[in-house]
């Protein structure tokens, strides 16, 4: 590293207690999705006590600051977030919720971002604006929860960076970064160059009760689900390899008798996909499944789709200033960037690349299995302090000499929407509710898919 970048990491070293001190109260107190009430109040304090004055989103949690070089240039966002996973036997878990998923350590790292942009000519040679943030409810889990803040108009979407996208706290945004927490032990950062996005299903399958010893007079609604999920099965070799589909349903159970015919059940599922566009088509194709299924058996079938989050694309100039940052950081044998890699998992940061350029990448530090009971983090100095002085080594390289990398990232750029406008009514024409079998009185049977 030269002189100046030695001086911004530095400034982050020395915040390395009040980041372990976050690190291990977020760890101690897991909240999920706009219910991180307790980490936005302890992170609040801590950013206040550095000097800043935070923009709460007021009916949920979440907040950011801005840091205005005072010179005009670009608004770089870097953001982390604030929710933590229902897992409930992980032996950490608090009332049922466990940080498994990494984002304790992502908090405390952006707070060493924070401090270390207090340093003493930390500004320095730098335009424009970074815009620190910290995000609620990244994890699409607890749908029914989440549909219910939506009817009640707390909530537009389900996720976090797409309820701040909604709200206008990126309008001024020009380009986006975040560095997530990764298990790696080959490497200490690593980065591929997308990932899938998703829309989010549920069915529920309806029939007819009956004494299960005269069958005749029912309808079984788990015959009904169980074949819709062998015949979507027969889909998977129609879907083109480029698209990356993953379905993946899980079935909710029946509340009956033995020897009762069971007359609903629920099926959950993602449809992933990594074009946003195909997502629709291959959608399609499942409803139109499901509805087959239900009317084999005569049953009916409630089909509701919401949108989930948007394929990630990381655009390539990002990736390749992120990668030299880090290798000046750690040495390049400890640091993988796979230009041509695909991740079939997701995250509403693909919501933010649909609109400006961004990149997130992986800080390691964990061991054991992401969302799993063996996920700890073992290397905070890697997953919190590298990690914040990795993210202050790439704003100062984007913004240094009048902000010139950023400047040519934003308008080089080629985003998936057009506008705000364009994107909201995208995600709101995933939305659907729909009795999917309507059996005419004439015997015909008219599907809706």
């Amino acid at each position: 590293m030269n002189e100046r970048q030695e001086l911004l990491a530095s400034y982050v070293a020395a915040a390395r207690q009040k980041m372990f001190d976050a690190l291990d109260f977020l760890w101690k107190h897991p909240e999920t999705g706009f219910t991180e009430w307790e980490s936005h109040r302890y992170l609040k304090e801590a950013w206040e006590s550095l000097g800043y004055e935070v923009q709460e989103a007021g009916n949920i949690p979440g907040f950011y600051t801005d840091i205005d070089t005072g010179r005009p240039g670009p608004t770089l966002c870097i953001m982390a977030e604030l929710d933590a996973l229902d897992i409930g036997n992980h032996p950490c878990s608090v009332d049922g919720k466990n940080h498994s998923c990494g984002h304790h350590a992502q908090g405390a790292a952006l707070l060493g971002v924070a401090a270390g942009l207090k340093g003493e000519h930390a500004l320095d040679g730098l335009s424009g604006k970074i815009r620190l943030m910290m995000v609620p409810a990244e994890e699409a889990i607890q749908i029914p929860y989440r549909e219910e803040l939506r009817k009640q108009g707390v909530i537009r979407f389900y996720g976090g960076k797409q309820e701040f996208i909604y709200r206008g706290f990126f309008d001024d945004v020009d380009l986006a970064m975040m560095v997530h927490t990764g298990n790696s032990l080959q490497t200490d950062f690593s980065c591929r160059a997308s990932s899938n996005g998703f829309l989010i299903k549920s069915a529920t399958f309806k029939g007819v009760s009956a004494h299960a010893a005269g069958a005749s007079k029912g309808v079984n609604a788990e015959y009904a689900a169980f074949l819709a999920l062998e015949a979507c099965n027969a889909l998977r070799e129609t879907f083109k390899d480029e698209d990356h589909v993953r379905f993946h349903p899980i079935v909710k159970g029946v509340n009956t008798a033995v020897n009762v015919i069971p007359d609903e059940l629920v099926v959950e599922t993602y449809v992933r996909t990594a074009d946003a566009r195909s997502m629709f088509s291959v959608n399609k194709r499942i409803n139109r499944t499901l509805a087959g299924a239900a009317v084999s058996l005569g049953a009916r079938v409630m089909i509701s789709d919401r949108p989930g989050y948007l394929p990630d694309d990381r655009y390539k100039p990002l990736m390749e200033i992120a990668e030299k940052c880090c290798a000046e950081l750690v040495g390049k044998e400890r640091v993988l960037f796979n230009y041509k890699g695909h991740g079939s998992s997701s995250s509403d940061f693909g919501d933010v690349t649909a609109l400006m350029p961004g990149i997130q990448y992986h800080a390691a530090g964990a061991t054991g299995t992401s969302h799993g009971t063996d996920y700890y983090i073992t290397n905070p100095e890697n997953a919190c302090v590298n990690s914040a002085k990795s993210q202050v080594l790439v704003a100062n390289e984007l913004l240094k000499d009048d902000a010139a990398a950023a400047r040519e990232i934003v308008s080089s750029y080629r985003p998936t929407f057009a506008s705000k406008q364009e994107y909201v009514e995208f995600l709101d024409s995933m939305t659907m509710d729909c009795e999917a079998v309507t059996y005419e009185e004439d015997g015909s049977i008219l599907i809706r898919a």
